[in-house]
């Protein structure tokens, strides 16, 4: 039995996800490379609609875009259908919930997406203890600042929010701790 370190390769081979995770990933990188636009495949459009209401909450639009510009719900959809498709439960059974939640607190609405912004905010105040809610700001903070070749983080939003520039190469120094001390 050898007790050499595992590379990172022969882990990710040997995880039982290893199939899920690279066929997320060739199905994010064919659909970056698309020109057509991206197509739901686990949530149906009402459903999406919802959690896309929720998580532009989560990560709204001001001045910079924000979770709906970025195209957030195609990164959850796809989170869905592959390496977390065991959250699909979590999204089916919180979403009935917050339903429930919003005709408790609103009794005229229809809808989460069409409430208006300030009460989508209380509702997420309401549901905030919640595994839905959890699951959601994972997955939403996920998409945003991701790889876009995962299927969010549109126009590489998110890395232009906090300044990341998506390099080939970085000259060092990388930061002011790897700069050579002035002497």
């Amino acid at each position: 039995m050898s007790h050499e370190p595992m590379s990172r390769r022969r882990w990710l081979a040997a995880s039982p996800l290893a199939a899920a995770v690279l066929a997320a990933q060739e199905h994010a990188h064919k659909a970056a490379r698309s020109a057509e636009p991206l197509q739901l495949g686990t949530l149906d459009p009402a459903e999406a609609k919802e959690i896309e209401a929720l998580a532009a909450q989560i990560i709204p639009t001001d001045e910079t875009p924000g979770a709906r510009e970025a195209g957030v719900i195609y990164f959850i959809d796809r989170a869905l259908a592959t390496f977390d498709r065991n959250k699909r439960q979590i999204y089916s059974r919180g979403l009935q919930e917050a339903q429930t939640k919003r005709a408790e607190l609103f009794p005229a609405s229809k809808t989460i997406a069409a409430l208006q912004p300030a009460e989508q905010i209380r509702l997420l105040q309401a549901i905030e203890k919640t595994e839905f809610f959890e699951q959601l700001r994972t997955h939403t903070i996920l998409g945003f600042f991701g790889s876009p070749s995962y299927g969010a983080n549109r126009n590489q939003a998110g890395w232009k929010l906090i300044g990341f520039e998506d390099r080939m190469q970085f000259e060092p120094p990388f930061g002011y701790y790897d700069a050579e001390p002035n002497r």
